[in-house]
């Protein structure tokens, strides 16, 4: 099939890079994450499975599974973990880099 005929939203990057400030979720158990641009949100839309969308993520030298989560508003998250903060040195408001890709479920 010619892919040149396939909406511009099924065309997905294999691996997606961005930059990003670590926020907090105001909550009593906060989510400390980094948001994903919403072009990579349009991307991917297609794939979500509850809101999810698996991936594999890179940031320094840490790789790890987890899903592209709602943000409620259209937008989604990577859930940044205690223990990926501790190791990379990572503080809430700091700008990181990372990449990731997909990943089947």
């Amino acid at each position: 099939m010619d892919k040149s005929r396939h909406p511009k939203s099924l065309r997905v990057p294999n691996r997606f890079n961005l930059s990003g400030r670590v926020e907090i979720f105001p909550y009593d158990n906060p989510w400390v994450y980094v948001r994903v641009p919403q072009k990579y949100a349009e991307a991917t839309k297609h794939l979500a499975e509850r809101g999810l969308v698996p991936i594999t993520v890179t940031l320094g030298n840490s790789t790890w599974n987890t899903s592209l989560m709602p943000m409620g508003d259209g937008t989604q998250f990577i859930p940044l973990s205690a223990k990926v903060r501790k190791t990379e040195g990572i503080k809430v408001g700091d700008t990181i880099k990372l990449s990731f890709v997909l990943r089947k479920r």
